[in-house]
């Protein structure tokens, strides 16, 4: 028997304010476990929106989110936020690294907050994934030391090191000048691969969106397409 795809979609619509603007139109997509999705389209296209429901960072307005088996759209703000914390990992376009942690303690950051683990395993973990994006020789920089490229990696390495179901990536290259953003998603692209990590990442970059599996391309709410990348 087939397993059930990680993210089902269903009929999802998100409107905003008391003139219900629609920001997602009955959108349907189902995600399969170990897949890269690039979500495409022009800035107010919806793909942000979609994004951020799929996070469990907003609720929508009707259709339903099962999210690993659970529907998402019934459980309390406390589930979401546990489930969010345990199973889902955020790269953002800006890094959002707290700038008065080290590298280490940025990264060790959802484990702590998690509470699951002690500190000897906190530091094995921590270790294993700055190794992982090529960044354990900066344990002990602060954000400020580093470049653009070297924070985003610290910051993937903070969003996979309580080792989620999910990542979500909104814009990872769009802070990033041309080379650093071609090894950020070669590094994502790695991590999907070598770990068999489902990655949904919103891009309006062709380039950015072509290292994916499928590119969903998006415009006005709606999905104009979905379909497989050809490597």
């Amino acid at each position: 028997m087939a397993s059930l795809p990680l993210l089902q979609i269903e009929s999802v619509s998100k409107n905003y304010g008391e003139h219900h603007v629609k920001a997602l139109s009955a959108v349907t997509i189902n995600i399969e476990r170990g897949e890269f999705v690039s979500l495409m389209g022009a800035s107010g296209c919806g793909k942000s929106t979609l994004l951020n429901l799929i996070a469990g960072l907003d609720s929508a307005s009707s259709g339903r989110i099962i999210f690993d088996g659970a529907d998402v759209t019934k459980l309390s703000d406390e589930a979401v936020t546990a489930l969010r914390a345990k199973k889902i990992g955020f790269v953002f376009q800006f890094f959002n690294l707290l700038s008065t942690l080290t590298v280490e303690e940025n990264v060790a950051l959802p484990l702590e907050l998690g509470g699951n683990t002690n500190a000897s395993e906190r530091q094995k973990r921590v270790l294993e994934m700055l190794t992982q994006v090529g960044m354990e020789s900066r344990l002990k920089f602060y954000p400020a030391q580093l470049s653009g490229g070297e924070m985003q990696r610290v910051a993937i390495a903070r969003a996979l090191v309580h080792k989620p179901e999910l990542i979500v990536a909104d814009e990872p290259t769009g802070n990033l000048d041309s080379e650093n953003g071609i090894k950020v998603l070669e590094l994502l692209k790695h991590l999907n691969k070598s770990l068999n990590q489902t990655i949904v990442m919103a891009t309006h970059s062709e380039e950015a969106g072509a290292i994916g599996d499928r590119i969903i391309r998006m415009k006005d709410g709606l999905v104009l397409s979905d379909s497989l990348v050809k490597h």
